[in-house]
Formats: C-alpha cells, structure tokens, sequence
C-alpha cells in the first residue's frame, strides 16, 4: 500500500507541472491581445487628467487630504485646530477623527522630527495625533 502511494505521488509530481504548464498556456491562447473600443477609451479616460482627485472619495478622504496639505504650508496646530472643528461641525467624521489625528501625527514627524511634532500635540480625538507620533518615530 505504501508503495502505491508513493507511485502515486511520484507521477503527480511528474504530471502536475506539466498540466500547469499547458492550462497557463492555453488560457494565454485565449486571451484576446486586441484593443477593444472599451478598452481604449477606459486609457483615454484615465489619461486625460491625471492630477484631477477621483469624484469618488469620501468626505474623511478629502478632509484628510486638506489637513495634511495644511499641515505641510503652516503647521501641525492649525490643521489639529481644524480637524477638531470639522468634527464639531460634522459629528459624523468623528468616526474617522483617530485615524486622521494618527495620519497628521506621522505626516509631522516627517516634515518637523519627532521632537518638535509632538510640541503641536493637541487633546483632539484623545491622543491620536501623540500615538501617530510615537508610532513614526521607531
């Protein structure tokens, strides 16, 4: 019996990449390499404007985006002071004040050093801003 098994196996493993091989083969075969007017107008379309922010992105996303450029022209305190007041105007990015206080606590740290980024720590969203701080630093 154990001699069977192994036979068994043997010529799988013989087999195997062989069937691999021709099935990867085959289906490369099928594979029409035509451009289709679909296809060609999906390249045209993402070529256009390339800078332009995707329609699609959520209000946290955008906020997110906006702070961090602040952060970068001004300084950590002023975009920290906005987030703080966003949330305040629109509870429902509350949600998502952790993550965006982390995101501008290791954005400082990379345009200001460690030292000097936790200097602009503020209590919003708890200690996000100082956790994203910490966790950039290491």
């Amino acid at each position: 019996m154990n001699h069977t098994a192994r036979r068994i196996g043997r010529s799988l493993a013989l087999v195997l990449p062989v069937v691999l091989v021709l099935s990867g083969t085959l289906a490369v075969t099928r594979v029409s390499w035509t451009t289709t007017p679909v296809e060609s107008s999906t390249l045209t379309a993402s070529a256009t404007d390339i800078s332009a922010p995707a329609a699609s992105r959520t209000p946290q996303d955008r906020l997110r985006d906006r702070l961090l450029t602040e952060l970068k022209e001004k300084d950590p305190g002023i975009a920290l002071t906005h987030l703080q007041q966003e949330v305040h105007e629109r509870p429902s990015l509350a949600a998502h004040c952790v993550s965006i206080a982390r995101s501008l606590g290791e954005a400082a740290v990379r345009a200001y050093g460690p030292s000097r980024a936790q200097s602009f720590s503020r209590p919003v969203c708890d200690t996000a801003y100082a956790t994203g701080v910490a966790a950039h630093q290491s």
